[in-house]
Parts: C-alpha cells; structure tokens; sequence
C-alpha cells in the first residue's frame, strides 16, 4: 500500500474533504484503519452517535479509490457505508421502515448537494428476543443500512455532511436547532 505522500491527488482531495467536514456535536468522528485489498487507495472514518449521552447508533464511512477506475463503481472513487442503529421494538417490525431509512441516505445527500452516481445498498431490520440462560435485558430491534455510491467529484465535504445527517435521522435525533420535548423536560 502505497503512503499517503505518494497517494493520487484525487484522492488526496477526497480525504482532505472527509476531514474538512464537521458534522453537528453528537456525531463523534475517528479516522480508522482502512480496508487495504478493496482498492489501491482507501481511507476509512468511524462514527459514534450519542442522545443524551447514550450511544444509539455507529457506523463507519470508507473511501476507496483506483484510480484506473472500476466498471461498477461507474468511477474511480467509491464511498461505502455501514451503519446500525437501536429501535423501539415495536418499529422493528414495520413494513415502511427499509424505503423510509434509505430516504434517509439519498435525502440527505441530497439536502447537502452531494452529487453521486450508481448507489446500491441494503436496509436489515432485525428483533431479538433472549431465552434460556441468556435471559435479561427486554427484546431489542436494530436497524442495519449497508450502502456505496459513486461521487461524482473529489469534493466530498458535502458526502460526509450528508451521510452525518443520515446517521442523525438513523439514530431518531432532531434536526439540528430543534430541542426534543423530552431534551427539554430534561434539561428543565
């Protein structure tokens, strides 16, 4: 793998735009170890979302890049996403909930004028019920959205921004600015 010195400038860019972008202050960001045998090129970001100090979802943003290009990709940069997120169990069984989170990703790369080209993706909603000796805690509900996209230039500021606004929706937060009712009961 070659150092990031010798990296192409179109990838140089690209990080440069994962790194410039702040996203709103309960999206905790970390650059981690990158994927090294899906592209010449990748960059890899985690991402921790906290309500009212509790984590209720993560995910982890990837930038790959060849630069010879890839049929699939329809380019030569890729950004694929893995996010998990908590429900309330009763959500975990609603038919709408998969076409409404991947709304999430595609308005919100929207919103941000993030510009992209073939994107593909699964949303999983699973329940967990514990029996036995593994009895405990009430059932849980996840919500899973695996998704790539294609950018269709190395500014990818606006990626990120919106990827973190689909981590926000995923998560259940408010739109930034808007207190919850429940934020405020609390805080009063």
């Amino acid at each position: 793998m070659a150092t990031p010195s010798a990296a192409p400038d179109a990838f140089s860019r690209a990080v440069g735009g994962l790194r410039a972008a702040a996203p709103r202050p309960e999206i905790l960001l970390e650059e981690i170890a990158a994927p090294q045998r899906l592209a010449p090129f990748s960059f890899a970001l985690s991402a921790t979302v906290l309500r009212a100090g509790d984590e209720v979802a993560s995910g982890r943003l990837i930038l790959l890049h060849d630069p010879a290009g890839h049929e699939a990709w329809r380019g030569d940069l890729r950004l694929v996403t893995l996010v998990t997120a908590e429900l309330e169990p009763d959500m975990a069984g609603d038919p709408l909930l998969p076409a409404v989170a991947w709304t999430w990703l595609t308005d919100a790369l929207e919103q941000h004028a993030a510009t992209y080209t073939a994107i593909g993706g699964t949303i999983t909603q699973t329940a967990s019920t514990r029996f036995g000796e593994l009895a405990g805690p009430a059932p849980t509900a996840d919500l899973e959205v695996r998704a790539s996209w294609t950018p269709t230039s190395t500014d990818t500021a606006a990626h990120l921004l919106g990827w973190c606004a689909m981590l926000a929706s995923t998560a259940g937060l408010p739109p930034p600015g808007v207190t919850a009712l429940t934020d405020r009961h609390r805080v009063g």
